[in-house]
């Protein structure tokens, strides 16, 4: 990814996230780099990084680069958009939440989608000063809370 003014200024909103598959329990059939691949073809996003971490059970980390994995089947068509972007503090940090003997795949990606709006608000003076996410599992407990309840009737 160049990182020159113009495509600084361009740039959309950043995002990770961690998928961690416990300690035997993985099932890796290709159904995820599918989909990623998916993404990247549609210009939704832009793979920044792609990180394997592996939690040892004395807490160690291990980390690989994708470019690192032999074998890389659909991800080989957006390995050459990677660029290490994760410092070793970085991984450390992000690997606090893992459990000991897990495997955990880190994905930074650029939105595409969004990219823009963003350069737009950016030329009009603005900035980004915050960005989140609302987890998947307080939505759904959130709609569930407000489902009527048939106590009573």
């Amino acid at each position: 990814m160049a990182t020159d003014a113009a495509s600084l200024d361009e740039l959309g909103p950043v995002d990770y996230l961690i998928v961690e598959f416990p300690a035997g329990a993985s099932n890796f059939t290709g159904e995820m780099a599918a989909e990623l691949v998916s993404l990247v073809d549609a210009g939704t996003i832009r793979v920044i990084d792609v990180l394997i971490l592996t939690k040892n059970n004395d807490g160690s980390v291990e980390a690989k680069e994708l470019s690192e994995i032999e074998e890389l089947g659909e991800l080989q068509a957006i390995e050459a958009q990677l660029a290490e972007l994760l410092a070793e503090d970085d991984v450390v940090h992000l690997a606090a939440a893992m459990e000991p003997g897990s495997t955990a795949g880190v994905l930074i990606w650029e939105n595409l989608w969004a990219a823009p709006f963003a350069a737009a608000a950016r030329r009009s003076g603005g900035q980004l000063i915050a960005n989140g996410r609302i987890p998947i599992q307080a939505i759904i407990a959130s709609i569930e809370a407000d489902e009527p309840t048939t106590e009573g009737a």
